[in-house]
């Protein structure tokens, strides 16, 4: 076929198609898996005369690695230098803008609260930002996916490097057909968390046909705190059918060999340009470039900025001076104007002397002091006394050189620049953080402790604490700095347990200890998180004064502690006590802690080291904790008051809210409460769910599961499914919030139930730790579990952050019924019977205890003739007393008349007598006077004599 033109001739017909004028592809396969090649024109190009459709390769074909599928005689061929294949796969490695086929989409997925049309519009500008090698997931509480779909001819593969450092924004990879729904291979999408500075890898097998990627984000913005973004970079999809062509290395690569299958990085003072088959070298004087670079930069002139102090190794003589280094690599000139060049050395000093546990054995280096000895670092090592032993740990605070189970290391994200550095520096009486590459370095300090034990006098101690370890540091920053603290369990996942923002003042941090096992402990300080190169803040730093571990299993002494001796010792060896014993101090023997008292971790040594457990608690048997036997007594007004919480010893579970950050995301608190403590376990289980780990599986790994919380009292905040637009809701954020018992109070009829975790969570907003306080309160009108609830001031549970308070409302709350507690009633004698019947005081505020006593029948006499008796003797006397109150009435009457008449008559005649006669007997008066026949009145006479007696005043009268 003669290929002429591709344009109109004269008579307006299509000219030929030329060979660039087209391209090949293949048909869809058919039912039987095969499928034909055809050309197709290119776009804005018309012509005639294509070549005819022929028999294409399988459906299932593919070339392999550094091969390509050559369309026109359709055989694989080796890719050209500068350029490389993955065979049936392909590779997004350069992030300088969003390669195609990639979209984001951006929404506010919790329609709780306000409008969700504002949300909506407030995440617009919201997305994956891609920055150079990786593209950034969003920094805000917007969901945001990053998509990529794809068809596959046959069955593959989607792998992806990412990190992902921050558990307050969620991570998802999931995988939709083109029906959008979710394929079963990404049952499990919740992506895991990487330790910080590191790269994990994820990789999801994919079903040939259509396949929709997501990579979605959903920060949660629980308090002021920013999250921090998910890192991806190297997205490599398997099982596309076949690649038709090379891909073109990308700019600061190169590939120097035909059929690569991936592209080498340029070294530092090198560049290269997209599709390189080597790199080019910068002149050095003049220019210099970072590893993977596509341009060569000008060297600036030197500052301060471009070169730090070190402290020198104590040489032979014992001195040590100030020096200082170029930061490396060195990208300064010091030849050009105003350029600095570096300061001259300090003047030499004496070197510090040795940590405790170290000895300086006349040699320019500190070494451990023996097994069994100990020393302050200014001392060669002794033996401990007998009756002690070491007690072993680490006491950094003198900083010459690095210890040797310590090191120092530092990370870029984005770059290499700093790889090899060392991120901390000593400087005598501390280490301080290094200079690094750019001021988004994470600068790297490791600290490595094999395990923690015990003393060996209380190696059988189950407490909550095996050691611990505590640092005094400061950080001073002009920029937003963050100095992280975390910590590694055997090794399997790093936590941050506690970071500190900006500058803060010289400080002591202390992190308990609570299982033995191999840890590292590291420190990582970042100048700015920002994706820029560049060293503005390099005078920022964070400094260590001094690092301490307690019982560490290969520590050094710097002192001995008493330790108990066998009964039938001879030597000065220590042997171990049973747990539960404290150490005799007149005999150094083990003696067992007294009943309900716990020993102290600190302190083993005298019997207070056995601390007595709280009102209304007891201890375990190994005296290793205190817990309430849901059992408790009180005496009041002299009645005993006796309480029984055993229905209430189940985990009782409690969900405040809901609350809602500042954005309007609605989520709620949630508690489990373990009551009774069940001989000391701790039964109240938290945690986070987002891995879709299940309770029995994280039960099962409790030892190294770091999200699983176990406690007396412990907390989780839970976003509900229709919140984010989640198929379930999701815990979060777990953490405990009481695991000793203190005791229990009576307060006004109302039980306190005191928890603390003091001594466990210290942090930098609750620097006593955490306490809980639940209230009991008796209601017979909620039984069985009755209600948890939390104050109306505080609905979180806390005002504070640091002291929880749970008010728990049941009638098992209620004290055990007593025989105060019911009264009696008696019925009526009949026919010679008596019923009595035995009722519960009202109200009634008690259960179970002593029950009401069943009614109870006795004989009894009737009383119906003594009743008529008593009835007729009381009608007698109430008649005989009213007859004698008439006389008596009658008598006073007749007095009070004649004393009337001689008042009179000694006015009308003064100073004159009466009349004999007018005293005389009137008729119808009686004689006053009676004859006494014996000196003992009976009662009638008394009171007759009491009626006849003259008046005081009558015979004062009559004696006138």
């Amino acid at each position: 076929m003669s290929l002429i033109c591709k344009c109109y001739d004269e008579t307006e017909t299509l000219c030929n198609c030329l060979q660039t004028d087209y391209h090949f592809e293949y048909t869809e396969c058919d039912s039987s898996g095969s499928r034909w090649r055809v050309a197709v024109p290119n776009p804005s190009v018309e012509c005639s005369g294509l070549p005819d459709p022929v028999k294409g390769k399988e459906c299932t074909f593919s070339c392999a690695s550094g091969e390509y599928l050559e369309m026109k005689n359709q055989v694989c061929s080796k890719c050209a230098e500068g350029t490389y294949s993955l065979g049936s796969g392909i590779k997004f490695d350069e992030w300088d803008e969003l390669p195609a086929g990639f979209s984001n989409v951006a929404t506010f997925m919790d329609t709780a609260v306000g409008s969700a049309e504002n949300k909506a519009d407030s995440c617009n500008n919201s997305s994956w930002t891609p920055r150079g090698n990786y593209i950034e997931s969003n920094r805000d509480d917007c969901t945001v996916s990053l998509i990529y779909a794809v068809h596959l001819k046959k069955s593959g593969s989607v792998f992806f490097e990412y990190q992902y450092i921050d558990n307050n924004i969620f991570f998802e990879f999931f995988i939709q057909n083109d029906q959008c729904k979710e394929m079963e291979s990404t049952a499990d999408k919740w992506v895991k968390l990487t330790d910080n500075g590191e790269w994990g890898s994820h990789s999801v097998t994919l079903k040939s046909g259509s396949n929709i990627l997501y990579w979605r984000t959903t920060g949660i913005l629980m308090g002021s705190k920013v999250v921090k973004p998910v890192l991806v970079k190297n997205i490599t999809i398997e099982g596309v059918a076949y690649t038709s062509e090379c891909f073109a290395c990308k700019p600061g690569t190169f590939s120097d060999k035909p059929g690569s299958s991936g592209c080498q990085v340029c070294p530092r003072n090198t560049y290269s340009e997209k599709g390189a088959k080597e790199c080019t070298k910068c002149k050095e004087e003049m220019y210099y470039s970072d590893e993977g670079s596509s341009v060569c930069i000008e060297r600036p002139p030197c500052t301060n900025k471009d070169f730090f102090q070190i402290h020198t190794p104590c040489d032979k003589e014992g001195k040590t001076q100030i020096m200082y280094k170029w930061i490396e690599p060195k990208i300064c000139r010091e030849d050009l104007p105003d350029a600095l060049t570096l300061p001259p050395s300090g003047e030499r000093k004496d070197c510090p002397p040795c940590n405790p546990g170290f000895y300086n054995n006349a040699s320019s280096s500190c070494t451990p002091c023996p097994p069994g000895t100990f020393s302050d670092g200014t001392q060669e090592c002794r033996a401990c006394p007998a009756g002690t032993e070491p007690a072993l740990g680490f006491e950094y605070k003198w900083w010459n050189i690095l210890p040797g189970n310590m090191k120092t290391s530092c990370f870029n994200v984005g770059n290499s620049k700093c790889d090899g550095m060392n991120g901390w520096e000593v400087a005598g009486d501390h280490i301080q953080s290094g200079a690094g590459g750019s001021d988004n370095d994470y600068l790297i300090l490791n600290l490595h402790i094999p395990g923690f034990k015990p003393p060996t006098s209380v190696t059988g101690a189950t407490g909550s604490e095996l050691g611990r370890i505590t640092f005094i540091f400061e950080t001073i920053c002009s920029a937003d700095c963050v100095l992280y603290f975390m910590a590694d369990v055997n090794r399997k996942n790093t936590n941050v347990v506690e970071s500190w923002e900006r500058s803060k003042e010289k400080q002591s941090y202390t992190h308990i200890i609570s299982k033995n096992a191999s840890f590292t402990f590291t420190w990582a300080f970042q100048r700015i998180n920002e994706g820029q190169d560049s060293r503005q803040f390099i005078n920022d730093m964070a400094k260590i004064y001094s690092i301490t571990v307690t019982n560490a299993v290969d520590g050094v002494a710097s002192s001995c502690r008493a330790c108990a001796l066998g009964s039938e010792q001879s030597g000065s060896s220590c042997v171990p006590c049973p747990t539960g014993h404290y150490i005799e101090k007149e005999t150094s023997q083990c003696q067992e802690c007294p009943d309900n008292t716990f020993l102290s971790i600190h302190q083993v040594y005298g019997r207070e080291a056995c601390i007595p457990c709280g009102p209304g608690s007891k201890s375990t048997k190994d005296h290793s904790a205190c817990f309430s036997d849901c059992l408790v007594s009180y005496i009041k007004d002299n009645q005993t008051l006796n309480y029984d919480f055993s229905n209430l010893s189940q985990v009782g579970s409690l969900m405040s809210g809901p609350s809602f950050t500042s954005r309007g995301t609605k989520f709620f608190h949630f508690f489990n409460i373990s009551l009774c403590g069940n001989e000391g376990k701790k039964m109240a289980i938290c945690t986070d769910n987002i891995t879709d780990v299940t309770l029995k599986d994280m039960v099962a790994e409790s030892e190294d599961f770091s999200n699983f919380v176990g406690a007396f009292v412990c907390q989780s905040t839970i976003i509900p499914s229709d919140s984010k637009g989640f198929r379930t809701a999701l815990a979060l954020q777990s953490n405990s919030l009481a695991d000793r018992f203190l005791g229990t109070w009576f307060v006004l009829f109302t039980f306190l139930l005191l928890f603390d975790v003091r001594s466990s969570t210290v942090t930098t907003s609750c620097e006593n730790g955490r306490a809980t306080v639940v209230t009991m309160r008796c209601n017979p009108n909620k039984p069985d579990q009755g209600e948890l609830s939390v104050p109306s001031s505080c609905p979180a549970g806390t005002c504070d952050g640091c002291t929880f308070y749970f008010v728990w409302e049941s009638a098992e709350a209620c004290p055990l019924c007593t025989e105060q507690d019911y009264h009696e009633i008696e019925g009526a004698c009949k026919k010679g019977f008596q019923e009595t019947l035995y009722v519960w005081n009202e109200p009634k505020h008690c259960i179970k205890g002593v029950p009401l006593p069943e009614k109870r029948t006795s004989t009894c006499e009737t009383v119906d003739f003594w009743l008529k008796v008593g009835a007729g003797v009381g009608a007698f006397t109430a008649v005989l007393l009213i007859a004698l109150t008439c006389y008596f009435w009658k008598k006073n009457q007749k007095l009070e008349y004649k004393y009337s008449k001689l008042v009179m008559t000694a006015n009308s005649k003064e100073c004159e007598l009466p009349a004999a006669d007018s005293c005389a007997i009137m008729e119808g008066e009686d004689n006053e006077e009676e004859i006494v026949y014996s000196n003992k009145q009976s009662l009638l006479g008394k009171l007759k004599s009491l009626a006849t007696k003259t008046p005081p005043l009558l015979r004062q009268t009559q004696g006138l």
